[in-house]
């Protein structure tokens, strides 16, 4: 095993698909000579040219819709959106277009394509660079959407993804690039669709998923002096979801809280509670707990931000509330 950083981990999985399939490239905004916004392309114009990886001007809608007709003509593009609040502007080719062609054309058209970038709150960047659109694009029949947690799940998601001939949604973030984690020395893949238990307990399952999860861990630590034994799960995929290992978890433990960087109406742990209430009900012992940030644009002031996140602490309350404690 390796130590590396996030960043190295999406530019390595790139870079190795790269290499193994010549049909793949990456385009977007500043990925060539300023070797990504996030440099999480570094080296790759110098290794593959620039007809492998392209700048393009600030048009999300006019790439992302050369992506969806390349792919349609055997390619495999890989997308990179500076955040996914951009990609708003690209939304129509992803979910008009890539989501549907494959079904338009009655099969005659796959649409590999792996649309990525960072989602979610960075900081104070302010209402419009802080949305996170999971649900949005999993609301969406033809999209699979991954958020991996960390260095080693990012690697291996990444290069399932490429490989994918349906087009994945990959979302990361800002604030994770520079996180360090070990990789194995060599290849390596996770598939899509499988969420892991990364902490085993008996007491009470915390659901969550992207960089918010570390929030759930920090909780579980200090439950765990409590006595409380929490068992953290991260989704890793949003769809396809493993409702099974989250079922599994609740009928061993009876407890779920879910956490979520997200607003509240329609998001993903709203989908989470309805599956449980509809396959587990019989094993919980107190009401689900959803948190997530509040239901308002995200603010800038610092103060406010902080009391608009979800955070450890709210984590801790929700799962002595399901713990009747």
């Amino acid at each position: 095993m390796r130590t590396i950083q996030f960043r190295e981990a999406v530019c390595e999985a790139m870079s190795e698909e790269m290499r193994r399939d010549e049909a793949i490239y990456l385009m977007g905004e500043e990925v060539a000579e300023y070797n990504g916004a996030y440099k999480a392309s570094k080296g790759m114009l110098d290794e593959f040219g620039p007809k492998r990886v392209i700048d393009t001007p600030i048009a999300e809608l006019g790439f992302a819709g050369i992506a969806v007709g390349s792919a349609m003509n055997g390619n495999r593009p890989i997308v990179e959106f500076m955040t996914f609040n951009f990609a708003l502007v690209g939304i129509d080719q992803i979910i008009n277009n890539a989501a549907k062609i494959r079904q338009m054309s009655a099969g005659q058209f796959n649409c590999p394509i792996v649309f990525r970038g960072p989602t979610a709150s960075a900081g104070q960047l302010g209402a419009t660079h802080s949305q996170a659109f999971e649900n949005w694009y999993a609301n969406t029949p033809g999209l699979k959407v991954v958020v991996p947690s960390n260095v080693y799940d990012c690697k291996g998601l990444l290069k399932s993804a490429i490989r994918d001939n349906d087009p994945v949604i990959f979302m990361e973030s800002e604030q994770m690039y520079g996180d360090k984690g070990e990789v194995p020395d060599g290849e390596y893949t996770i598939p899509i669709g499988v969420a892991d238990v990364k902490r085993e307990g008996t007491d009470v399952t915390i659901v969550s998923f992207g960089k918010i999860l570390k929030e759930a861990f920090i909780a579980a630590d200090e439950l765990a002096k409590e006595g409380i034994s929490c068992e953290v799960i991260d989704l890793r995929t949003i769809r396809p979801m493993d409702h099974d290992t989250i079922i599994n978890s609740v009928k061993k433990t009876n407890r779920l809280v879910i956490l979520e960087e997200a607003w509240p109406f329609g998001s993903i742990s709203s989908e989470i509670t309805y599956i449980v209430q509809e396959r587990a009900f019989d094993f919980l012992d107190a009401p689900i707990q959803r948190i997530t940030t509040a239901d308002t644009p995200a603010p800038y002031s610092p103060v406010l931000l902080k009391e608009w996140l979800p955070n450890a602490g709210d984590v801790v309350k929700a799962v002595k509330k399901v713990m009747y404690k």
